[in-house]
């Protein structure tokens, strides 16, 4: 997908560029440091930085751009090197100017057709950045946010399925951390602590597949609390949602073992989440 919308950037001005290009003939191996004491025209750099991509080399194509962005900024080719040069950074690794330069060129040009694309390698860059589950999951939430972004402001962009996906993958992971965190809080007897982070989860990550070891813990907290009434109604909505789960399984075991069966608690917030 990140290389069609290069191609489609690309296409309604690399004629003109290829044409530039001709004409520039041997002048496309001239020292980048050159062009700061001459106007080149803005067609001729933006061939030399599509030129350079192409021939993989994503420091030369940056500098075109930049130089390109400098003598011509309020050009055509400017804006749409600006997308290039923020995929180029994207596919340097450089996820931070990626991000920079995608939101410049949002608040520049929020009309422009290219808009979702930038945020879409806004919400690429922060994904590519998403660390392992036991570390801080920042970069999770800001790739949510910016994918939440363009599927809210552009639902048929060619851009939002994959987004949607990439939604689901990153609040698995933001539940997942909840639920370290929790399980860390309930194995030192915080009890409060911990209901909080699997309440968390049940609220706020019911389609990830957490929310059922979530019901199963909440209900555990709650047993170790005394607040018996809660951890039926935990049990029963996980029973009567995940009825095969292997959660519910110890769940259900748990609450027997205290002569205890499930029983939805119509004043419980559980029952009003799962109505």
């Amino acid at each position: 997908m990140m290389f069609r919308s290069v191609t489609k950037l690309r296409a309604g001005l690399v004629l003109l560029g290829a044409l530039a290009l001709g004409a520039l003939g041997a002048c496309a191996s001239t020292d980048p440091s050159e062009l700061a004491f001459e106007e080149v025209p803005a067609q001729k750099l933006y061939a030399q930085g599509i030129a350079a991509m192409d021939g993989g080399d994503d420091s030369l194509a940056r500098k075109k751009f930049e130089e390109l962005d400098r003598q011509h900024p309020y050009s055509n080719y400017a804006r749409r090197s600006m997308v290039l040069s923020a995929y180029n950074s994207y596919r340097q690794g450089d996820y931070s100017e990626s991000v920079q330069i995608s939101r410049r060129f949002i608040a520049l040009y929020p009309s422009d057709e290219d808009v979702p694309y930038a945020y879409y390698l806004i919400g690429q860059s922060y994904y590519r950045q998403i660390p392992e589950i036991t570390r801080d999951q920042e970069a999770a939430e800001r790739a949510m946010q910016a994918m939440n972004d363009l599927v809210q402001r552009y639902p048929q962009s060619e851009y939002a399925s994959d987004a949607r996906n990439k939604i689901r993958i990153t609040m698995d992971q933001l539940a997942g951390k909840e639920m370290q965190i929790g399980r860390y809080y309930l194995e030192r007897k915080e009890y409060i602590a911990a209901a909080n982070r699997f309440k968390l989860v049940v609220k706020d990550f019911q389609t990830t597949r957490h929310v059922e070891e979530g019901l199963m813990r909440l209900a555990q907290t709650y047993l170790a609390m005394g607040i018996v009434h809660e951890a039926q109604t935990a049990v029963a909505v996980l029973g009567h949602n995940f009825p095969d789960s292997k959660w519910y399984q110890q769940a259900f075991a748990m609450l027997k073992t205290d002569g205890l069966q499930p029983q939805v608690n119509k004043g419980s917030w559980l029952s009003r989440v799962f109505s």
